[in-house]
Formats: structure tokens, sequence, C-alpha cells
């Protein structure tokens, strides 16, 4: 199976302190996260630590890999 790429909004800006927690993923704006993720065990734990840092989800959104960027988060 392939990496799915995902756009993971979050409310509120990151510190360089967290957005270090969702390394390779990058935080191309305040709010959002994006990167490539393995699988769905992957992203479960991505999830869990969103929700452990105590940060607010706003969305998950599947987008079209078109183009390269950090390696799957296993």
């Amino acid at each position: 199976m392939e990496p799915t790429r995902y756009e993971i909004r979050i409310r509120g800006a990151l510190s360089a302190r967290m957005r270090s927690a969702f390394e390779p993923l990058t935080a191309c704006t305040e709010t959002v996260l994006r990167g490539r993720i393995e699988d769905q065990a992957a992203l479960h734990g991505l999830l869990e630590r969103i929700r452990d840092l105590g940060l607010e989800l706003l969305d998950v959104t599947s987008v079209p890999d078109t183009h390269s960027g950090p390696d799957p988060v296993s």
C-alpha cells in the first residue's frame, strides 16, 4: 500500500518544540501539518500524539500526492 499524503489542521500556532514532535511532517502555516503517512496505524499514532499534547484537531484530509515531500511516518 502506498503512503497517503494528509493535511492535518490544528487550532493555534505550534512552537518550534511542538513542531519537532511531528517531524518529518512540515508545518506549512500556523495550523497545517502536511506530509505522507505510511498507513492507518501511523495516522492513528499521529492523531494520538495530537490528543496527548492537548491540541485541538480541526480537520484531517487526504490530498493528492503531486510533489515529493517528507518521508512517510512509520
